[in-house]
């Protein structure tokens, strides 16, 4: 059988993708996954063109994107290729990260039981938080990274904790607020804003966290950036959730900055 002409059941379809048949008819009740055909014995069945459509769900899926996200993305994206080469530059970009960093934790446990001198900068590989430094020193200025770099060093691990923590969270409740339909403008969608301004204040060395900064120029920015760059759309669920937080940020910038 030509393999571009074969379909799949469901059963054969959520082995091979690691999900469950409920799973697969829950997308095809909400219309963002309907099978190819019906068979005669009620199965539904899926062709290539329906798995090139469940691997992009599945990869906005481990974006952070929830279903109605994902359907709205799906929605406006006509060109299947080009759309997986965006898909396909950001795993690059995670496989690159995560290798750096498995081999970084392998050569640490090799020099622990070796009882091997232990190189910082082998430690850390993977896990730099200057990785933008070329990106802020270009926008703000290498004194706005200089001052947040030693601002970040300065901290306890504690407190690094902690506001890894606040920032994640805050990410969370975006995504949240973006997935349940309210708009920009709303009280809830401003009292977000409002967050995210403080917590951008408390960053020394940015226009937020510099006196007589512009701070209003630096949010509007910040949520352009947001929207253009899929690093930072998925902390926000993906391009959807981003510029939702981006209109939202505008609105409140406008109104109070």
């Amino acid at each position: 059988m030509d393999r571009r002409t074969r379909d799949w059941s469901i059963q054969e379809i959520a082995k091979l993708a690691g999900t469950t048949s409920r799973t697969l008819r829950h997308y095809d009740d909400i219309g963002l996954l309907p099978p190819s055909r019906i068979g005669g014995n009620g199965y539904r069945y899926y062709d290539r063109s329906a798995l090139v459509r469940l691997q992009r769900i599945m990869l906005l899926r481990d974006l952070g994107l929830g279903l109605p996200a994902i359907s709205d993305v799906l929605a406006g994206q006509t060109g299947e290729a080009r759309a997986l080469e965006g898909h396909l530059a950001w795993l690059r970009h995670e496989q690159d990260r995560l290798a750096r960093q498995v081999a970084s934790v392998e050569r640490t446990i090799e020099a622990l039981e070796g009882g091997e001198e232990i190189m910082a900068k082998d430690m850390l590989d993977g896990f730099d938080h200057t990785q933008y430094r070329e990106e802020v020193e270009e926008r703000w200025g290498r004194d706005a990274y200089a001052t947040g770099d030693r601002w970040w060093r300065g901290m306890r691990d504690e407190e690094r904790a902690a506001w890894k923590e606040r920032s994640a969270a805050l990410g969370r409740d975006w995504s949240a607020a973006a997935e349940s339909g309210v708009a920009p403008d709303s009280a809830e969608a401003q009292a977000l804003a409002k967050r995210h301004v403080e917590w951008l204040t408390g960053i020394p060395g940015t226009p937020a966290g510099t006196p007589g900064g512009d701070v209003k120029g630096y949010v509007i920015g910040l949520g352009e950036m947001y929207v253009a760059d899929p690093r930072f759309a998925a902390n926000y669920g993906g391009e959807q959730g981003a510029t939702f937080v981006r209109d939202a940020l505008r609105v409140y910038a406008e109104a109070n900055l």
